[in-house]
């Protein structure tokens, strides 16, 4: 079963050097213009002009974390881009896009201490 085919959010995924290994049905649609599925194979960081360039690269290198929110077409989306792993090596990066409502709840959810 492959759950992210359909999940309602844009998830891209690459290899260490950046080459895009997989992409959603979200993804491929969000990113049409540029080719959608036919990006499968090639290198993300062909697809990203300066200063992102250099950012996503960086990432690569580093294995680290990079999250943001962006608004795009008069939608917020959150990008969490985040290194994935096999068996604990590290393998690349995720890039998750997620649509976001214009106004959202926000719950603090810190433990009660008990007397």
């Amino acid at each position: 079963m492959d759950w992210t085919r359909e999940f309602p959010a844009a998830i891209t995924l690459c290899d260490t050097k950046g080459i895009i290994l997989a992409m959603n049905e979200k993804s491929c649609e969000s990113f049409a213009d540029d080719g959608g599925i036919k990006l499968i194979g090639t290198n993300l960081l062909d697809c990203h002009p300066e200063p992102s360039r250099t950012k996503v690269a960086e990432l690569l290198k580093s294995a680290r974390s990079n999250v943001y929110t962006i608004e795009k077409n008069g939608v917020k989306k959150l990008i969490y881009q985040s290194p994935w792993y096999i068996d604990g090596t590290y393998a690349g990066l995720v890039e998750l896009s997620l649509p976001l409502p214009a106004e959202m709840q926000h719950f603090v959810r810190d433990k009660v201490g008990r007397s």
